[in-house]
């Protein structure tokens, strides 16, 4: 039985077999590709800044600052400014936080059947988009990070408003998503006091908890996480057991018979990224609570995704006081971008889960580029011996209807297929 999934980013095939009435297997098929990776093959190496970033609507942001990063991985010695470096973890958190809104209000809720409430996603969208802005221009294609820095130079006038848009963003969580004040949600450890409350969030886990389906959608409990910034850590967890050892040569790509999707693995294991992942990683008292209690369920996940708003906003407004504006934007390289040669890679922590970016440069010309999206993280195409996070986590369920749940709690997007 094939069912089309829509209301993604994109479009996907699930390809289910039943065997006793229960799904054995889903076949994952992505029936189109961007083909940006061919595309950027011998253009000048700057212009990935402007054709990455379209490579996602969503998270285009993303894209260029795992861009920039991989250009700059070709540079001896290149200097870049702490200034700098916060302004783009800055916009990148907001970027993050308009993703994790829309999903919630826009994918999650109108499968509870709260399709009232998905015109609450617009008013904190457009303020992470106005923060973005800010900084960046027009969104979400913006080009502002270069090799060396960021071309914008922030005021004091500019981090009034961004403090504004950051102050109503975290008002409309707490009125909104959990009724409860920013400051205790955030160290609460026990989810149990999160059912306690009102809010979105906590409606939407109470139905789960009723309906008998918090331990549906569990996969390998593997999570992994490449990205690493002044919030995110960088490591794997096996169940409870996190290790913050990671080696880019162990991840592996496979093309699918089936699919444009290319399948991917570390070590020649599935493991799953997104925000559970990185919350386990990271340690997250009231995530770890949820997983001890439910695993790396459908609960976990959409806790662990919407947890995330909360904390990015808090560490947002930390790393705000961390600026100095006294402090150069853009430190020039030694080297013209145009006659450049190396080769590098970077990874940073896209909504969904890592996004890495390679790239091998030649006399200032991009000879190979690579990208390895979240998408192929946590919906790669494996087989009944060896099953990918999303197909794992469909397994053994009785109907259509609570599979396609389930794979859109790992939040679809079939348009960053790349290859």
């Amino acid at each position: 039985m094939i069912k089309l999934i829509e209301k993604i980013e994109g479009e996907a095939k699930l390809h289910f077999s039943f065997k006793n009435e229960k799904i054995d297997f889903v076949d994952i098929e992505f029936t189109s590709t961007r083909n940006i990776e061919k595309i950027l093959q011998g253009k000048p190496a700057a212009d990935a800044l402007v054709i990455n970033p379209r490579v996602c609507g969503i998270c285009g942001h993303a894209h260029l600052i795992a861009t920039v990063q991989a250009l700059e991985e070709c540079y001896d010695n290149l200097k870049i400014s702490n200034k700098a470096k916060i302004i783009r973890e800055l916009t990148l958190n907001f970027e993050l936080i308009q993703n994790h809104f829309k999903w919630f209000y826009l994918t999650m809720l109108p499968l509870f059947g709260e399709k009232q409430q998905v015109l609450k996603a617009t008013y904190p969208s457009q303020l992470m988009a106005k923060a973005i802005a800010l900084f960046g221009g027009q969104y979400p294609h913006t080009s502002y990070a270069i090799v060396g820095g960021v071309v914008c130079e922030i005021k004091e006038m500019e981090l009034i408003k961004l403090q504004h848009y950051i102050d109503e963003t975290i008002k409309f969580f707490e009125e909104n998503v959990v009724v409860s004040e920013s400051e205790s949600f955030l160290v609460c450890d026990n989810i149990e006091k999160v059912l306690e409350r009102n809010g979105d969030l906590p409606n939407i886990l109470r139905v789960i908890i009723k309906n008998g389906w918090m331990h549906q959608g569990k996969s390998h409990d593997r999570f992994i996480a490449f990205g690493e910034n002044s919030y995110f850590n960088k490591g794997k967890s096996l169940k409870t057991r996190v290790s913050n050892t990671l080696c880019i040569e162990d991840v592996k790509e496979t093309p699918s018979s089936t699919s444009y999707a290319k399948s991917v693995s570390y070590k020649e294991k599935h493991y799953e990224a997104g925000p559970l992942a990185r919350a386990m990683i990271n340690k997250i008292p009231l995530i770890k609570d949820a997983h001890r209690r439910y695993g790396d369920s459908i609960l976990s996940r959409i806790l662990a995704r919407v947890c995330e708003i909360s904390q990015l906003l808090n560490h947002s407004k930390k790393l705000i006081e961390m600026l100095d504006l006294s402090e150069p934007s853009y430190i020039e390289p030694s080297l013209d971008i145009s006659k450049l040669s190396g080769s590098g890679y970077s990874a940073v922590e896209a909504a969904r889960g890592t996004l890495i970016h390679k790239v091998e440069i030649e006399n200032g010309l991009i000879k190979n580029y690579e990208i390895i999206t979240p998408t192929q993280w946590n919906l790669s195409g494996g087989t009944k011996e060896k099953l990918g996070v999303s197909q794992k986590a469909m397994i053994g369920l009785g109907d259509i209807k609570t599979a396609e749940l389930v794979f859109k709690t790992f939040d679809v997007c079939s348009v960053c297929t790349t290859h």
